[in-house]
């Protein structure tokens, strides 16, 4: 890990500093000031209500949205412009780490299965050279998969190379170098591919490279924007426990969600963009974990603050993370939503580029930092406020301020809130049941049932893998106690795969 200078130093410790401090002020006001620290209370609830109404309604319209567009034949719509749209090739990127036949062979066969040319496919799995069962994987998936695409590539990513971490962006760059000595030997120019960075669970939906084909292609100036489809975490979530199947279902939301508003929509997980942008801004970072939005942030600045995301309305699917019981399943999901939290490190990155990148306005500069930390700080510190904090004026304020009118109605209007959170969630629940997969023949009936009723155990839950990853995340950072990227495990019906070593 390089040795970071005093001014990123500082701004790391920005976004832990703020967190920790609101809450601490929160926790001293209601001890010495009940009073003050109840309107603050009352005032963010007020908030949180508007900002729960405005984000039901985004999604809502999103979902309208995606329910509009999934169905669409998008290859058809490509081949009706006039653009050439058989010029382009679809470059795909699978790191895989631990991820077994079991996970690889189900997103490969979506490949395979996929209404676009496969001859205008390259493929890239792009496996860990640490881990001993690489080779005997990629000798089975090349078996089955290697003639069926223009390209197939096995690549394995060493272990230890110097100025890298281990991170799944250091094994993408790694396979992105290779892909490209490919491309330019097959005489393909690189502004005719476009690279998709999977995760090796994703498994796309058929007309997936047809939209993406078609918003490229109708997009202004294409290659100085990233596509970014729905994920939903749908490949395995009959066989997952509730408590996972929530939590993977409120991150689709989210992402829904952020599709509409574009000031602050940035890259996650599964992805798409030009190739040869990926290749001018020098591939995704190699010693950060938050490989998947730092790359977005990586070309805003290469392109002066004229680069955005375009949401593509059409979803891949992905594992819910669960394991073999249910403490197992909570530790893991909260390592995968700290790991998402340490997307903090994208704040220290940004100010520092935008320190050094004197042609972008300064208002970007302002709006675009102040949205990344504002929504860090929020996600750290909403539900404690609300769950932990919002007793603490009733329980040191004593009789006195419960005998005052702002005592006696506190625990009303907080109520409000919860009332209107167990309200979202119902919408929440209806619209989770529409982008459901068709229930397997051994799932039995009720489980119909279950999948609906589970959401009012969602207030509940929050705080567990709410707040505190972003605060774990968050004060790690502060302290610079870096972390390294945390590969999630993957399985299905039951399967679990069996460790290996780091």
């Amino acid at each position: 890990m390089k040795k970071r200078n005093k001014l990123t130093r500082f701004f790391e410790i920005i976004p832990g500093a703020t967190s920790w401090g609101i809450i601490l002020l929160l926790v001293i006001l209601a001890i010495f000031n009940p009073v003050a620290c109840a309107i603050w209370i009352i005032i963010f609830d007020f908030y949180w209500i508007i900002r729960s109404l405005y984000l039901t309604t985004l999604l809502v319209m999103a979902y309208h949205k995606l329910s509009r567009q999934k169905n669409r034949d998008w290859l058809n719509q490509c081949q009706s412009l006039n653009n050439d749209w058989s010029k382009f090739y679809h470059l795909v990127i699978f790191p895989v780490y631990k991820e077994g036949l079991a996970i690889l062979n189900p997103s490969l066969q979506a490949l395979a299965d996929a209404n676009y040319p496969k001859e205008k496919t390259i493929v890239v799995v792009a496996f860990e050279e640490r881990n001993p069962q690489a080779k005997e994987n990629s000798r089975a998936l090349e078996e089955k998969f290697k003639k069926l695409f223009r390209g197939y590539l096995s690549t394995f990513h060493p272990d230890g190379l110097p100025g890298e971490a281990r991170t799944k962006g250091a094994n993408a760059t790694w396979a992105a170098k290779a892909a490209k000595e490919f491309i330019l030997k097959e005489k393909i120019p690189l502004e005719n591919v476009i690279v998709s960075c999977f995760d090796a669970d994703t498994c796309v939906e058929k007309e997936y490279f047809g939209c993406l084909s078609y918003h490229f292609m109708t997009t202004p100036h294409p290659h100085q924007a990233s596509y970014q489809p729905m994920p939903v975490y749908n490949n395995n979530i009959w066989y997952a426990p509730s408590f996972a199947r929530l939590v993977e279902l409120s991150s689709s939301f989210c992402q829904l969600i952020e599709s509409m508003r574009l000031e602050k929509f940035v890259t996650f997980s599964s992805h798409s963009m030009s190739f040869k942008t990926l290749v001018d801004i020098g591939y995704w970072p190699v010693d950060m974990v938050s490989d998947d939005s730092v790359v977005y942030w990586k070309a805003f600045l290469h392109y002066q603050g004229k680069y955005r995301v375009i949401p593509l309305y059409i979803t891949v699917s992905m594992d819910v993370a669960y394991s073999d019981n249910f403490i197992k399943t909570i530790v893991m999901q909260y390592k995968q939503k700290r790991r998402w939290a340490w997307g903090v490190e994208n704040f220290p990155f940004l100010v520092n580029g935008f320190l050094k990148n004197s042609p972008i306005p300064l208002s970007v500069k302002i709006k675009r930092s102040y949205h990344l930390l504002e929504s860090h700080i929020t996600w750290a510190v909403w539900a404690v406020i609300i769950i932990l904090i919002a007793p603490l004026p009733v329980l040191f304020g004593g009789k006195i301020f419960q005998q005052m009118s702002i005592g006696y109605n506190f625990p009303h209007i907080t109520g409000m809130l919860l009332n209107f959170s167990i309200g979202a969630s119902l919408i929440w629940a209806a619209l989770s049941w529409s982008i459901l997969p068709p229930r397997p023949k051994e799932i039995p009936w009720h489980k119909n049932i279950i999948l609906v009723a589970e959401w009012v155990i969602v207030p509940f839950i929050i705080i567990i893998l709410g707040s505190t990853p972003a605060i774990d995340a968050q004060t790690r950072l502060m302290l610079a106690k870096y972390m390294e990227f945390y590969p999630t495990e993957k399985h299905r019906r039951g399967i679990i795969p069996k460790k290996i070593d780091k």
